[in-house]
């Protein structure tokens, strides 16, 4: 199945897939070397495709960040991104897999199962292999993991101290089509600076409320506009019960306070000018087990 280099300009999709929580995003930023999607400690963080366009001289790499496929998906918002994460594993010419090192769960043997399906070049990626010591114990589970499918290459890696990560674009490439370019050598990802500053909002919010809340609100712009060299960005969070409303804002605004003070300065970095973010919290009953509120909310079906 391995395939040799051609001399001419390689470009194609390399999707990540993974169960939640396995460092996917964390990888994309890595790869790319600039944070295209968020992150936090809490499984499901990313519910959307998203593209990160890594361009060189010999190739392009568009990277595929989906969300983690999980089993039980009884609520809407559960299937939309299980169906995220199919379709892109349909689409893309490589899939990269990633694993916990020494930790296999029913949930990965699920993943696999779907990637084996689909019958493209499997790139087995153990993520978090700084926190093996000593490194031989790694041997017997690169073993054990490889005989469960024909990975063409497999890859022992840190996302979050970037290490291995160098060579992996040059190995991705080996698997990718002839072609030119499908993007400009300067475009990071296909999503807009309106999505973005929507996802650092919802990042600020997952990393400080408690566990549960995370997974029933979502953010949507209502205003991104540039006036005098600043942004200026309203944005609507929206939750699904008034007592999550409640806990959104905080003893007199202050949890909102924090979180919009947290999304404004990441997205003076992000952005590089002055921003103006105001935040509203607004309650719709049971909207991420409504299929038509998730459309009218920004998730594509």
């Amino acid at each position: 199945m391995n395939q040799e280099p051609a001399a001419g300009h390689r470009c194609g999709f390399a999707a990540i897939v993974g169960r939640p929580n396995v460092g996917k995003s964390t990888l994309l930023n890595a790869l790319l070397g600039s944070k295209i999607s968020i992150v936090s400690p809490k499984p499901q963080t990313t519910r959307h495709r998203i593209l990160g366009i890594l361009t060189r001289p010999e190739a392009q790499v568009i990277f595929v960040d989906t969300p983690g496929l999980h089993a039980g998906a009884r609520r809407a918002m559960n299937r939309h991104m299980n169906r995220a994460a199919l379709a892109s594993l349909q689409d893309a010419d490589v899939n990269l897999f990633v694993v916990e090192a020494l930790r296999w769960t029913d949930e990965d043997q699920r993943v696999l199962d779907e990637l084996v399906k689909q019958d493209r070049p499997i790139i087995l990626l153990l993520n978090k292999a700084d926190k093996v010591f000593p490194k031989e114990r790694l041997l017997p589970f690169i073993e054990e993991v490889g005989r469960r499918a024909s990975f063409v290459e497999i890859v022992p890696l840190s996302a979050l101290k970037g290490s291995n990560i160098e060579q992996l674009p040059a190995t991705i490439t080996r698997y990718l089509p002839e072609s030119p370019p499908h993007f400009p050598e300067n475009q990071l990802t296909d999503r807009s600076d309106q999505f973005q500053a929507a996802e650092i909002v919802r990042e600020k919010l997952t990393l400080r409320l408690r566990q549960e809340l995370p997974y029933g609100l979502t953010v949507v712009l209502e205003q991104f506009k540039e006036e005098d060299g600043r942004l200026l960005i309203n944005a609507v969070i929206w939750v699904e019960r008034s007592g999550q409303k409640a806990i959104v804002i905080g003893n007199g605004g202050e949890q909102l306070k924090e979180v919009g003070r947290a999304a404004r300065l990441e997205m003076v970095e992000r952005f590089k000018r002055p921003v103006h973010l105001e935040l509203w919290v607004k309650v719709k009953e049971n909207w991420s087990d409504n299929e038509l509120a998730l459309r009218q909310l920004g998730y594509e079906t």
